[in-house]
């Protein structure tokens, strides 16, 4: 058991939309990762899913309204709704998701994780 600085290693990261698992909490992981452009319109059936910007800004866009956040900003988005996250510039993201929350819900596209990729150690 250490400290750890969540902003600093998601500014280390190097892939863009790919996860990193930081810690576990009961039945859910902490995740970082960096983020530019969008990821897939998506959704998770039985799971909510916690945005918390680090750095920069990130566009929520849901069905029926789009939700801007800022650095220290979060919003949580419920489980089965439908939602796109878009980073117009880039964007350090903390996530906190139920361990059985598939990166990118219901969709599957170039930029979806596997569980195995978001445990890779970091370096």
């Amino acid at each position: 058991m250490s400290a750890t600085s969540p902003a600093r290693i998601a500014a280390a990261l190097t892939e863009l939309w790919s996860p990193r698992i930081v810690a576990e909490v009961d039945d859910a992981y902490v995740k970082v990762a960096r983020v530019h452009g969008t990821l897939a319109w998506h959704s998770h059936q039985d799971e909510d899913e916690l945005f918390y910007v680090l750095k920069g800004r990130l566009t929520i866009e849901l069905e029926d309204r789009r939700i801007e956040l800022g650095e220290g900003e979060m919003f949580v988005v419920p489980k089965g709704v439908r939602h796109n996250p878009i980073a117009e510039e880039e964007c350090h993201l903390l996530l906190i998701e139920r361990k059985t929350t598939l990166h990118t819900g219901d969709a599957v596209t170039d930029k979806t994780r596997s569980l195995d990729e978001q445990l890779r150690p970091l370096a």
